[in-house]
């Protein structure tokens, strides 16, 4: 089983960056296509960016040219880098993968989410 834990967010100014980083307990090499999802209150839970086990990727329109996303399979860790912050990113982020499409929220690990806001 392979358990997921995010870490790197906070509190940042608009313009300013933030880097997450989703550490697994497993070999995150076993999970074909994993993502950053994020929920702002009152929003519906989104997928962000994805990324699989070969390294290619999909960015949301809303964060692409501001928010990279990477792996690490060697230190079972994914990350996301995030710059340019706007208030509008602001969301609890979830690191998760496993499922059949990523582009669902039935996917088969979740961690436990990391707080991102922006101020403006």
């Amino acid at each position: 089983q392979v358990q997921l834990v995010e870490s790197g967010g906070g509190l940042v100014q608009a313009g300013g960056s933030l880097r997450l980083s989703c550490a697994a307990s497993g070999s995150i090499a076993r999970i074909n296509v994993m993502g950053w999802y994020r929920q702002a209150p009152g929003k519906q839970r989104e997928l962000v960016a994805a990324i699989s086990t070969s390294g290619f990727t999909n960015i949301a329109d809303s964060v692409k040219g501001r928010f990279t996303i990477s792996r690490d399979n060697a230190k079972n860790t994914m990350y996301l880098q995030m710059n340019s912050l706007k208030p509008e990113d602001t969301a609890v982020y979830y690191c998760a993968g496993g499922g059949l499409n990523i582009l669902t929220m039935n996917q088969q690990y979740w961690g436990q989410g990391t707080q991102v806001t922006v101020s403006s």
